[in-house]
């Protein structure tokens, strides 16, 4: 009898960690990797970020706060999503967690019962599926590909609902895939979701600002849907704060509460000093961030152009994130200097190896044919890892 539980014997490892750390371990032994494993922004926290919570430090911050989180941060929230987004949301509708991962796993735990379907549409964030499953409940996949910039559509949705549905999980935003969706998909995809009462919308929004061409636009945002969403986001992306663990759901009422009584037994209040220094970051013009998303805007541009070079990679262009999801379709099935190419993440486990550049494989992504890399990575460091997949496909 296994001393683990079927539940956790039913998870898979986070195939994003399984390559960076793979990739950390050759570095350490002398092996001159180049890792384009993880979506973290390779900027430093603004420093008045910083000096908040310094401050916080000084002025004692350090004991527990309420379970959803400071009110000051709170309304800083409500504050951020009416500004940006036109949403209207009390402080008393905002549960502040431990990242926005937690927020996804605290709507999961307050709305899954066992055996109760969750769709996602594919490709979808590695961890969607795992948490789904970790919640006793059942995934739902609607494929995509690239050819439709990996979206989904309202007709595909509808064809997916059962009366065993009880959420709709995406991102936009995409990690993987660096799409997103517009208004008038938006809206139609809400359309769908009020005719079906019992379905929430879980909407992962982390990425908002990395939006090079287009406007975001929260699902929320249409009224036959606000009672049946929950918005996530957090400061991790566009603040570069990824260690700070501070992430956030918005929800109507009967959600709120929900999540707050889910936390309360899990995690309690997020660290008080991260949250404090959250609170600055939020009211700060998002223009003060601009330099960062410039910078990526330019990254993006440069892989793409070196990107058409590799032979066999089928690559859009992405309008937001800063991820590429080429399509190796070509590769699967061959024989590459002695590896049997079965499925993407053959591949990523072969560049890894062969080129010495660290990506992540698709399988996890629920698109075997694909690879993700990050592009948060210095220009030459991007333009050698390119250099070197080239050369390697080439060669082989």
């Amino acid at each position: 009898m296994s001393k683990i539980s079927d539940r956790l014997n039913r998870l898979s490892y986070s195939q994003t960690f399984v390559m960076s750390n793979k990739a950390r371990d050759m570095k350490a032994a002398g092996i001159d990797v180049i890792s384009l494993t993880l979506g973290e922004p390779d900027f430093d926290v603004p420093q008045k970020i910083k000096q908040a919570a310094f401050d916080a430090i000084n002025e004692n911050y350090s004991h527990y706060s309420p379970v959803p989180g400071f009110l000051e941060l709170r309304q800083a929230v409500s504050a951020k999503l009416k500004r940006d987004n036109d949403l209207d949301y009390k402080p008393s509708q905002i549960c502040v967690a431990n990242g926005a991962k937690q927020s996804i796993m605290n709507v999961l735990l307050a709305i899954v019962n066992d055996g109760d379907e969750v769709i996602l549409p594919a490709p979808y964030w590695v961890s969607y599926d795992e948490m789904v499953k970790l919640v006793g409940g059942t995934s739902v996949f609607i494929e995509t590909s690239i050819d439709t910039e990996f979206k989904f559509t309202a007709e595909q949705l509808e064809k997916a609902i059962t009366p065993k549905t009880k959420a709709l999980l995406y991102s936009s935003p995409c990690n993987p895939s660096g799409s997103y969706y517009t208004k008038e998909e938006l809206e139609a995809i809400a359309n769908v979701v009020a005719k079906y009462p019992h379905v929430t919308i879980i909407s992962d929004e982390i990425y908002e600002f990395i939006n090079y061409e287009g406007e975001h636009v929260s699902i929320a945002s249409f009224p036959q849907v606000y009672e049946q969403t929950a918005v996530i986001n957090g400061m991790s992306k566009a603040f570069a704060m990824t260690g700070w663990r501070i992430g956030y759901s918005a929800c109507p009422d009967w959600l709120a509460s929900a999540c707050d009584k889910v936390q309360g037994q899990m995690t309690s209040g997020a660290n008080t000093v991260a949250q404090r220094a959250s609170i600055t970051a939020l009211q700060m013009d998002p223009l003060e961030l601009q330099y960062m998303i410039t910078e990526f805007h330019k990254r993006r541009d440069l892989v793409f152009e070196l990107m058409k070079d590799i032979k066999g990679f089928k690559c859009n262009l992405p309008k937001s994130a800063f991820y590429f999801f080429p399509d190796i379709s070509y590769f699967i099935g061959k024989n590459l200097n002695g590896t049997e190419i079965k499925d993407a993440d053959d591949f990523a486990m072969f560049l890894l190896e062969n080129a010495h550049v660290g990506c992540v494989g698709g399988v996890s992504f629920g698109s075997p044919e694909c690879i993700r890399f990050s592009y948060a990575a210095s220009e030459d460091d991007l333009r050698e890892a390119m250099k070197r997949i080239k050369d390697c496909v080439e060669k082989f």
